[in-house]
């Protein structure tokens, strides 16, 4: 398993025990604003696991499609993620 991998299921478990965290406090009436900021922190978590997934894409698939050849599809795939991350 590569780097990019290793770092993404870190950041994806890291995340999921926050996760954890949000719902205790919530169950506890945790004060909302503490409840938001540890929110924000899962959300940061998991922008961080996608960016090193698609790393790992750009580095592997989209690179092994460049070379075949066969690079229209990728292309397409990368410029839809690209809008979806940019709210388009």
């Amino acid at each position: 398993m590569n780097e990019q991998k290793k770092k993404a299921i870190f950041s994806l478990k890291t995340a999921r025990g926050q996760i954890d965290s949000v719902i205790n406090m919530i169950e506890e009436g945790r004060y909302c604003i503490d409840i938001s900021n540890q929110v924000m922190a899962v959300m940061s978590l998991l922008k961080k696991a996608n960016l090193l997934v698609l790393e790992q894409h750009l580095n592997h698939c989209v690179k092994e499609a460049f070379e075949k050849g066969n690079s229209e599809e990728k292309t397409k795939e990368i410029l839809n993620i690209i809008s979806r991350m940019s709210g388009k």
